[in-house]
């Protein structure tokens, strides 16, 4: 499982889904551009993306799943919770 929040992630998709910045967030920096070029792969790649991630089927860079909405850290930035 990923670091990354699916909170964020959708949050960044569906403001900023057709610039890429979902696919910047998860790391993905060569699609990421190729969304900003292509307004989100002419909207249809955004809407994939944004489903995706609304079912927990999105991955970052690392091929690892972004299924956590949200986690809780201790002062030192420790994961001591992930809520899924």
């Amino acid at each position: 499982m990923s670091e990354k929040s699916r909170l964020v992630a959708l949050l960044m998709c569906a403001n900023f889904g057709m610039f890429g910045g979902h696919r910047f967030y998860a790391g993905k920096t060569g699609t990421g551009l190729i969304y900003l070029f292509t307004f989100g792969i002419f909207f249809i790649g955004f809407l994939v993306d944004l489903i995706a991630i609304m079912a927990g089927n999105f991955y970052d860079k690392d091929g690892k799943k972004i299924l956590a909405w949200t986690r809780t850290c201790d002062a030192e930035g420790k994961v001591l919770h992930y809520t899924v």
